[in-house]
């Protein structure tokens, strides 16, 4: 009897291991080739800059696989892949304000504001100014803001916004409604969606 629960445990051990999915090389290989297509383009290569008096905004819209693979590294691209797929319909974009002469923006002479208050508007404030409308005509809210602060050695100021619930083949046109340095509303039209990267 007890030769015979022996034989069944190993029978329903190659069970199991013969229904493991085996892992296809060539699906790996073909993510690296789309990852390697897409950071050669540049991973932040739409870049669209306005200019108001003497100070610049820049918006640059980052795919998510670039933060995916920032964060999780390349080891486990199976892993990227089923992660990208949750986060898809997030759209990341990083916005940088930059005055002509590499002055501090977070004066008093720029916001009307002392420092410590326009720090505070940079880093809770600020996601009420930015919106998004999609090709479709929907207007999604930024869901978050994060401002990298750089204690005056850089000489700009950047935060990344985020959206959520956009098509990942929209095309979108980010909207700033400037309240911190009163310039008015600004637009930066993205043209194109990035390539999706099937995975």
């Amino acid at each position: 009897m007890k030769g015979y629960s022996c034989i069944i445990f190993i029978l329903f051990l190659s069970l199991l291991t013969s229904c493991k999915k085996e892992e296809n090389p060539n699906h790996d290989s073909e993510i690296r080739d789309r990852y390697f297509n897409l950071e050669k383009i540049g991973w932040k290569s739409r870049s669209y800059t306005q200019v108001v008096d003497d100070i610049g905004f820049t918006a640059i819209e980052v795919p998510i696989q670039y933060f995916l693979l920032k964060s999780q590294g390349i080891e486990n691209l199976s892993h990227i892949d089923s992660l990208y797929e949750e986060n898809k319909r997030e759209r990341v974009i990083e916005f940088i304000f930059q005055q002509d002469e590499e002055k501090d923006l977070l004066n008093q002479d720029f916001t009307g504001l002392d420092y410590t208050n326009s720090v505070k508007y940079m880093s809770f404030g600020l996601d009420k100014d930015f919106y998004v409308v999609t090709s479709k005509k929907d207007t999604i809210l930024c869901s978050g803001v994060n401002y990298e602060r750089n204690y005056k050695i850089a000489p700009f100021q950047k935060v990344l916004l985020f959206f959520s619930g956009i098509d990942p083949n929209d095309k979108i046109q980010l909207i700033y409604n400037d309240y911190l340095f009163k310039k008015g509303t600004l637009k930066f039209k993205f043209k194109d969606p990035f390539t999706p990267v099937a995975l």
